[in-house]
């Protein structure tokens, strides 16, 4: 499987939160053999064993929508108002290229209306979201639902492109499509593999406003364990060398707790001590804000013991992350070392 050329598919797919529709038609395309695929009316969408053993279940999760916008009104200049899906700060959107999904399911670009030096702009300006708005190029309210077919409801995510060199990789949604991908690939790697547990491996979707679609999987799958894939921001740009815990190219990011949850303690230990086991390089951290679908996995039906595997991502949240294709190897290479170490002795001790 060409991985590289599925996480570019994956990363430029349109996909805010509630719209992943187009992100799970290229997952359908990697779905491995011997894995049925389906979803459900929320967008999540889950790959299990064509013949599924009744061995104790193992998830493999990432979300497959990313941060946007949402029209929200079209004013008389013909410029859109719009609101968030997903955690933004303003300075990332100003004077930013967006697109745009109209009624009719084409893609019209515009940029987030920006006041310019000649106008009194410049270092200083730090507007609000709130009085921020889209500019597609029309002139009144009139064009813009009859020509271009957008009303408010349209979603809207950011505009980028899909570069790969010098083992990095920089495109838009790293945040979770790194995820998505991981999930694939660890399924493709083990399907030939006799294993003591039974891999489902799931894309669940609006996690980026509230991990609501991991309510409904957790429910759905009732997993014995669960392995969720994240792309976690790097902080080794923006914090003091000492203070670094999720560094690019130094390995997958395994977290001891965030702002939704303490990590199970002895699946963590279990996971770090197969990484050392199998010389996979791993990073540990310990974050004090912030939330995966792990928080919800590890509190649904009588708790799952769940881990997060983190690639580092830099600038997630933004029109262009940076994320290392070695780390995002190993966090695939550490999932399946996992899934074929777990049995039902080792689920039952954590």
């Amino acid at each position: 499987m060409d991985s590289l050329k599925m996480i570019k598919e994956l990363s430029l797919a349109f996909g805010v939160s509630g719209f992943e529709d187009d992100v799970l038609e290229v997952a359908k395309k990697y779905v491995p053999s011997g894995y049925s695929s389906r979803r459900d009316s929320l967008l999540n969408f889950y790959m299990e064993r064509e013949n599924p053993s009744l061995l104790p279940t193992v998830m493999l999760d990432a979300h497959s929508d990313e941060i946007g916008l949402m029209v929200h009104g079209i004013k008389p200049d013909g410029t859109l108002v719009f609101t968030t899906l997903g955690g933004w700060v303003p300075a990332a959107l100003y004077a930013q290229k967006m697109i745009v999904k109209n009624l009719s399911g084409d893609l019209i670009s515009g940029v987030i209306v920006a006041t310019m030096p000649h106008f009194g702009g410049g270092a200083n300006t730090n507007p609000s979201i709130e009085s921020m708005s889209l500019d597609i190029g029309a002139s009144s309210k009139q064009e813009v639902t009859e020509k271009y077919k957008i009303a408010p409801g349209c979603p809207i995510v950011p505009a980028s492109d899909f570069e790969h060199r010098d083992g990095i990789m920089i495109s838009k949604a790293f945040d979770c499509r790194i995820g998505c991908a991981a999930v694939i690939d660890v399924l493709n790697k083990v399907k030939d593999i006799k294993l003591d547990v039974n891999p489902v491996g799931v894309l669940t979707a609006q996690e980026e406003v509230g991990m609501r679609g991991a309510r409904v999987v957790a429910n759905q799958v009732k997993p014995q364990v669960a392995i969720c894939f994240e792309g976690a921001p790097a902080d080794d740009t923006l914090v003091a060398l000492y203070m670094v815990q999720t560094s690019l190219g130094k390995g997958p990011m395994l977290r001891h707790i965030d702002g939704g949850m303490i990590t199970n303690p002895r699946f963590l230990r279990f996971a770090l001590d197969l990484a050392h086991e199998k010389n996979i390089p791993v990073q540990e951290s310990v974050r004090t804000k912030g939330s995966t679908n792990g928080a919800n996995f590890s509190l649904s039906n009588n708790g799952v013991p769940t881990i997060v595997i983190g690639c580092p991502v830099r600038y997630a949240h933004s029109h262009n992350s940076i994320t290392s294709v070695s780390d995002y190897e190993n966090a695939v290479n550490l999932a399946v070392e996992v899934v074929k170490a777990l049995n039902s002795e080792i689920i039952g001790k954590f």
